[in-house]
């Protein structure tokens, strides 16, 4: 770091504006100058409180629809199972999910844990729009 004064290497900082500065001298000629705090970092709002997403794409859920899944008795069902729970952890951390989803998707568990999804977010009769 450089002294913002003198330019000289700095080991310190202004407690207020954390702009460096190498000695007595250089903090006293800095404080003689009105400094403010950096803007503290926004928080990000959590997904769940926000209204909508930030890059919603064609096939994207609505939120509210979204929420509809913690109320499904069917998907806890699913979700009681070990091995659902297990398939569905693997593609969590899988760097390519898609092509395990297409695998996953021939076995029966998780097909029907897939149409239990399904069954919340798209409801039979509710016209696809494309």
């Amino acid at each position: 770091m450089t002294c913002i004064i003198c330019g000289e290497h700095s080991n310190y900082k202004c407690p207020t504006c954390l702009q460096p500065y190498c000695s007595v001298a250089c903090c006293k000629q800095h404080k003689a100058l009105p400094c403010t705090a950096p803007p503290k970092p926004q928080p990000t709002e959590p997904l769940e409180t926000k209204d909508q997403y930030e890059f919603p794409t064609e096939d994207t859920v609505p939120l509210e629809k979204l929420k509809l899944l913690e109320k499904s008795e069917e998907l806890k069902q699913c979700l009681a199972n070990p091995h659902v729970r297990e398939i569905l952890k693997v593609l969590d951390s899988a760097l390519r999910p898609d092509s395990l989803i297409q695998e996953y998707m021939q076995e029966p568990i998780f097909t029907e844990f897939v149409d239990a999804c399904l069954k919340v977010v798209q409801p039979p009769g509710e016209a696809e729009v494309r």
